[in-house]
């Protein structure tokens, strides 16, 4: 199942967006039980969201990590 989860679970209080993938609690909790066209179709607002948190996060992920190292090969 596509997520957009990078393993930074905290919400943002004045927008109430997640700092790490963008997404409600709401959407967090029944992501699950949405079916694909519809992820899908939060997944696509998601950049725009992130754009109007004050702070991102400041750690390298796990998920990203490990994308960097399958692509340079580590």
């Amino acid at each position: 199942m596509e997520s957009p989860c990078i393993l930074v679970c905290s919400i943002d209080m004045k927008t109430g967006y997640c700092f790490g993938c963008g997404r409600t609690r709401d959407e967090i909790g029944a992501w699950t039980l949405y079916t694909s066209d519809e992820r899908r179709g939060i997944m696509e607002t998601l950049p725009a969201r992130m754009e109007t948190l004050e702070r991102k996060p400041r750690r390298e992920t796990r998920r990203t990590r490990m994308a960097r190292e399958r692509v340079s090969g580590a």
